[in-house]
């Protein structure tokens, strides 16, 4: 049997868009987000694959009034707009789309709902089995026996569904596809803003149906004296919102018959156009979907580092090392392994790439700071690298004062775009040599035949490839990044502001702040005794022993127990938040010992317990770092601990100076 699959596309975007979320959306170059086009496509392909479907169709909304908004005014009104990060991404996925040859379906007046609700019936008729994907669960009404309807679940990228049929809708919800209109209509719909009949829940709603049938004979009931067992404040709502149910149930039924132009032919499954799709995800930064469909040599051309420029294996040559001695420029990239005796890092220089642009060559040198030394605590050579904070306590580690290293590119491309977190060397590469290191890393590989012992175990030379590639880039890149600087005005900044105060960064990194271990333990004693004070005093005022930090059970005790007046509920139980704490101040002595209990837990915790693991044990010092590449407002920030975060002033401190 055949299948068609249609896609609800505004509702799977948005849910892919809310499903890839955090501090680390995807982004383009230009910082256009694309975390909902890539879920999408990841739900899309998932399907693809595994129902191998006939046709294909996505159907999207129209920004316009529908005949619902005629009937109803205020219909979908309490609506927030679409996140302009959302808005942004819709465009896009209908070019993708139309690269990879999938029709795509929108009419004004109508809604994506009743495309499908159109094609469904159409797709049955045509003898198709039909499955809609959608996370609208009002699609359950046009579920069949050949009518599968898909919900689809995203959280942290990954994605699991739910088939509905008619016989999985009979027995989830004890009515039959069709009835849940009726159901609709009586409930409402908050997020259309549909109206129902007020004090008619879901549950409600249900139980009348099932027993009525329609909003129809449950009227005819209700008017016929028919119906002893709805009485009260329940009957006299349905009664006086008869008009209400009628409008909610037309509002909630889904259009079967929009004028579409079915097409057998024209909802077959196609061919891409490979290169259209290529530079899209390119565009889009979507590398591993390159991969899994292979779509690397679309616009074949091959590309080897040796058209970039040399690689040289001098390991231990002196001659290069004097040459690099007698430069005002250097271009580097470090090898690093891991180092269990590092002092401030547990990482060591293993091997150095310098490009040569006079040359075009990458020489890789063994790292040994006695050949090094004069090179980098030259002060009349400019280093020119990545993440030179880094680099800076890898050198002081071995005894190395570094000098001039006044031109990192991560912190170029920070100054360029603070709006994105992609600042990889890759990127660079990418986006201001238009240069892909993948391309070149891959078609740079001995062929599969050639049989040389360093493929056995560690693939020697990939590794080198890697690393030269690497230092080239950053040679190249750095003309091109301060021009960039110039155009927006902001090479001032990055020479005379950033850069310096990297080496300030990684100075105070390496020196660390002294913390004398043994006193905070003694700290966080007297700390852990006045927290068990505390608890003795919440658990006399409320009369009870519980989890006090339990927001579950203090709302028990505060609001159920205390009665104190409460402001917001959730399905997980009260509110017990720090505004609604401080508006509680004044109606009980328990709220300002909880505040205070909160304080001191959050002091040992974080700023006392949770310092311990950060003093290093061979300087006894706190070495935190210090990000100039992370806010996007150009403020610094500290990490591994975060430092910036320690309180100067608590009233749990004005309270107890000899403990805080």
């Amino acid at each position: 049997m055949k299948k068609l699959l249609v896609i609800d596309g505004n509702s799977i975007l948005n849910r892919a868009f809310y499903g890839i979320m955090g501090s680390k959306m995807l982004q383009t170059a230009d910082g256009t987000y694309t975390n909902a086009v890539y879920g999408f496509l990841t739900i899309m392909f998932h399907q693809l694959e595994l129902e191998n479907p006939d046709y294909l169709v996505v159907a999207f909304d129209v920004k316009s009034p529908t005949k619902r908004h005629e009937m109803y005014s205020e219909y979908k009104g309490t609506r927030k707009g679409m996140p302009d990060e959302l808005a942004a991404q819709l465009p896009i996925i209908k070019e993708v789309l139309a690269a990879m040859n999938i029709t795509v379906l929108e009419k004004p007046g109508y809604e994506a709902d009743d495309i499908l609700g159109t094609l469904s019936v159409w797709g049955e008729n045509q003898s198709l089995d039909v499955i809609l994907l959608t996370g609208d669960r009002d699609a359950f009404q046009l579920a069949t026996d050949k009518v599968t309807i898909r919900i689809p679940r995203t959280s942290k990228g990954k994605t699991e569904v739910e088939d509905f049929n008619q016989a999985k809708v009979l027995e989830t919800y004890g009515v039959l596809p069709k009835q849940m209109i009726e159901v609709k209509g009586l409930m409402g719909d908050s997020s259309d803003n549909i109206p129902g009949v007020p004090g008619i829940g879901e549950k409600t709603a249900l139980n009348l149906i099932k027993k009525y049938g329609s909003i129809n004979q449950l009227y005819e009931a209700l008017e016929g004296e028919k119906a002893p067992e709805i009485k009260g404040k329940q009957r006299e709502k349905l009664l006086e919102n008869k008009e209400l149910a009628y409008l909610s149930r037309t509002l909630g039924t889904i259009d079967i018959d929009a004028p579409i132009e079915k097409s057998l032919e024209e909802f077959q499954v196609q061919d891409w156009d490979n290169a259209a799709v290529l530079k899209w995800f390119k565009d889009l930064r979507f590398k591993r979907f390159i991969e899994r469909f292979r779509l690397e040599n679309a616009d074949a051309k091959e590309k080897n580092i040796a058209d970039l420029f040399e690689l040289v294996e001098n390991q231990n040559s002196q001659e290069v090392i004097e040459k690099l001695k007698q430069q005002t420029e250097i271009n580097y990239y470090f090898e690093l392994e891991d180092e269990k005796e590092g002092l401030i890092l547990p990482k060591k220089i293993k091997n150095v790439h310098f490009f040569v642009k006079s040359e075009k060559k990458v020489h890789n040198l063994n790292f040994q700071p006695e050949k090094f030394k004069e090179i980098f605590e030259n002060p009349a050579i400019l280093k020119c690298g990545y993440n030179q904070k880094q680099d800076y306590i890898l050198l002081k580690q071995v005894g190395i004062e570094p000098n001039n290293m006044m031109f990192d590119c991560r912190i170029a491309m920070y100054l360029l775009n603070s709006g994105t977190n992609h600042y990889s060397l890759e990127e660079l590469s990418r986006q201001y040599l238009n240069l892909e290191i993948e391309d070149y890393l891959n078609n740079s590989k001995p062929s599969e035949d050639v049989q040389t012992s360093f493929f056995e175990e560690e693939p020697k030379e990939e590794k080198n490839a890697q690393q030269a590639i690497y230092a080239y880039v950053i040679g190249e890149a750095k003309p091109v990044l301060e021009k960039a600087l110039a155009e927006v005005n902001q090479l001032k900044l990055f020479q005379e502001i950033e850069m310096p105060c990297l080496e300030v960064l990684a100075e105070m990194r390496y020196i660390g702040v002294f913390a004398e271990k043994s006193d905070i333990e003694k700290m966080s004693e007297k700390l852990k005794i006045q927290i068990e004070e505390l608890s003795q005093e919440i658990y006399e005022l409320a009369g009870e022993e519980f989890n006090i930090n339990s927001s579950k059970q203090l709302g028990e005790v505060l609001f159920e127990k205390l009665e104190l007046p409460y402001k917001k509920k959730n399905k997980n139980g009260y509110s017990t938040d720090v505004d609604t704490l401080e508006s509680l101040k004044n109606t009980h002595p328990i709220i300002e010992k909880i505040l205070g209990y909160r304080q001191m837990a959050k002091l040992n915790s974080t700023f006392v317990e949770g310092m311990l693991p950060f003093i290093n044990s061979k300087t006894n010092r706190i070495h935190t770092t210090f990000h100039q590449t992370v806010a996007a407002t150009g403020r610094l920030s500290s990490s591994d601990p975060n430092l910036q975060n320690i309180p100067t002033r608590t009233e749990a401190r004005k309270a107890n100076p000899k403990i805080i």
